[in-house]
């Protein structure tokens, strides 16, 4: 499923999601990913979808959504969408008819290459991640593909701020029982030479890859908001630490919706029993899926999950 949503988001307020990547294709294995570990490493840009087929998905999604108003149209796949070799021209497709402003989530592994920063010149808003400045913790929480470079990534990310004229956003992800001693100051100095709209401090709020991810506490979030804060002005940091809501779009097909949000956003269980009530349906829609091995149950904290099972082996 390409498009789904409306969804909400911390970031962008109402977003219409595009997966324009088969499960799990990406170039990190990030330890806190909510999609589980990446089962294809690759830094390799190649076609996925036909860019027709997307924009076809995306006005089937925003007609179906019966007037749910969309902040976004946000490339935000079950891998790193700077690997479609095809995402400028779906980008610009999408901008010329649509009218919706665009945004896209990439980790910045292949900002180093210059088709990639050219092609997200076309975005009006980019997520950047910046996990880590040291070398040791970004293999530690990222898990790279081997032939990347972090300094590499570092001088494309900064390049490609340099030209671009839409806004550039960060997410830093503090994960708990890692050392952070210099790493935050660091991290900051770097945030400090782009030209920054927001840097967002986050935790895992989501089932993580691996099960001894947990959130950072309190004492660290906040040193972090603090040290921010202090490069970049208390209007550039805000935290990413909340669940954003409840407010799923209905779509007239409750099984499809559900699929489709859990295929790239694990679900609460108060989300889906909103989700439900919209569509006058009862719990039995989510034993069903259940049953049938297409949506798994996850606790996380003190909450149940919802997300669509991937396949093991991935054919591509």
């Amino acid at each position: 499923m390409i498009a789904f949503g409306p969804v909400p988001s911390r970031r962008l307020g109402k977003s219409l999601g595009v997966n324009n990547i088969p499960a799990k294709v990406c170039s990190y294995s990030c330890i806190y990913c909510q999609l589980g570990k990446t089962t294809k490493m690759s830094i390799e840009r190649r076609g996925f979808y036909d860019p027709k087929q997307i924009f076809r998905d995306v006005r089937e999604k925003i007609e179906e959504a019966k007037g749910e108003r969309i902040d976004y149209i946000t490339f935000v796949p079950d891998g790193e969408p700077t690997l479609d070799l095809n995402l400028g021209r779906e980008i610009a497709l999408l901008k010329e008819v649509m009218k919706i402003p665009i945004a896209i989530l990439t980790n910045g592994s292949l900002l180093w290459r210059p088709d990639v920063r050219e092609d997200l010149l076309k975005a009006d808003i980019v997520s950047v991640k910046v996990d880590a400045f040291s070398e040791k913790l970004w293999r530690k929480i990222n898990r790279p593909h081997r032939s990347l470079k972090m300094d590499k990534i570092l001088d494309g990310i900064i390049e490609f701020s340099k030209g671009f004229k839409g806004k550039i956003i960060t997410e830093t992800m503090l994960i708990d029982g890692l050392d952070y001693t210099d790493e935050l100051e660091n991290i900051a100095d770097f945030l400090s030479e782009l030209k920054l709209h927001k840097a967002y401090i986050a935790v895992p709020t989501r089932p993580p890859a691996e099960r001894w991810v947990k959130p950072a506490d309190e004492g660290i979030v906040n040193e972090a908001f603090q040290v921010f804060s202090k490069k970049l002005g208390d209007d550039a940091v805000e935290y990413l630490i909340g669940y954003e809501g409840n407010a799923f779009a209905f779509t007239g097909n409750v099984v499809e919706d559900l699929l489709s949000i859990t295929s790239v956003h694990p679900m609460r269980e108060e989300g889906v029993k909103e989700l439900l009530k919209k569509a006058n349906a009862g719990w039995k829609t989510v034993e069903n899926l259940l049953e049938e091995g297409k949506i798994i149950e996850l606790e996380y904290g003190d909450h149940k999950y919802y997300m669509r099972k991937i396949p093991s082996r991935i054919k591509i």
